[in-house]
């Protein structure tokens, strides 16, 4: 017999036709165990929210942001497996099937590829591997490990709200999971991420502060190398991005120091400088699938 399923999906309220799309496609997946899914209104009201009579719509009644919305529609679930999906992505066909069958294998939470949609633009982005360990998230945020390709145990854990302005919660419960037992991972594109709508997308004091949040709670972040230079990196980034030149040098010269060969060290002492911007910067990477 198959798992059920409960799928919960935050919204704002404010991408109404995305949410639509994105509950769909979790609706159509040809999936033989009973799919119910959870809408979760943060920081607008649950009735405003017109979707599908097959689904669950509640307002968010923990912490306001992603984790407590998150939670919210945990706590409403009765399913044997938890999944997430962002209101603005869309699984694609196959999804939940060929994730289930990879934990029957022997895992507890799940990822899959990504396909990254950027204007008219989609990038493939893919693992490369079956399993995701701890290590390999300390090395690498690795962008297919995505929220809306998490499907785990009921129970196993919870998004933690204390996250700053929601930043991180899903790589930190992503790793947090991987602490417990290797990732299964399809290594197939089976989510299509949206990366122009994100409500984070220039959020640069909170993504400092996410930052910083997840060096103090995996303090591994600052052992690895490579994984202390893309952090130390991407605080030089995001302060150089706030004009904050004399914390840019700091954290780039602590890039340097752990990995010289970083390359988002020199990119944002370009910043810095004024040579390029860093929304700049962002649309390019964006339109080839890669973040900073």
């Amino acid at each position: 017999m198959s798992p059920s399923v409960g799928v919960v999906i935050p919204t704002r309220g404010d991408r109404p036709g995305p949410l639509r799309e994105a509950v769909a496609a979790v609706l159509s997946q040809d999936y033989p165990g009973k799919i119910s899914v959870v809408v979760v209104a943060d920081g607008c009201p649950a009735r405003e929210i017109d979707v599908s009579p097959a689904v669950r719509v509640l307002p968010n009644t923990r912490t306001a942001g992603l984790p407590g919305a998150r939670n919210t529609g945990i706590a409403a679930c009765e399913s044997d497996l938890i999944a997430f999906c962002d209101d603005d992505d869309v699984w694609l066909p196959g999804k939940l099937a060929a994730q289930v069958r990879a934990l029957r294998g022997g895992g507890e939470f799940a990822s899959c590829g990504i396909e990254v949609e950027h204007g008219r633009r989609r990038v493939v982005r893919l693992a490369g591997t079956s399993t995701v360990t701890a290590d390999d998230l300390v090395r690498s945020r690795m962008v297919m490990v995505h929220s809306s390709t998490f499907l785990f145990e009921r129970g196993l854990l919870r998004p933690d709200e204390s996250a700053p302005a929601g930043q991180n919660e899903d790589w930190d419960l992503a790793l947090r999971a991987a602490k417990r037992r290797p990732l299964v991972h399809v290594d197939r594109p089976l989510v299509l991420v949206r990366w122009a709508g994100s409500h984070y997308a220039a959020r640069w004091a909170d993504r400092i502060a996410g930052l910083e949040w997840m060096l103090a709670r995996h303090p591994e972040l600052a052992v690895d190398p490579r994984g202390a230079a893309r952090v130390y990196g991407q605080l030089a980034f995001g302060h150089a991005a706030l004009g904050h030149r004399r914390a840019a040098l700091r954290w780039a010269a602590r890039t340097f120091a752990a990995r010289p060969a970083e390359p988002r060290a020199p990119i944002a002492l370009a910043v810095a400088a004024g040579l390029v911007s860093a929304a700049g910067v962002l649309s390019a990477l964006h339109h080839r699938g890669h973040g900073i």
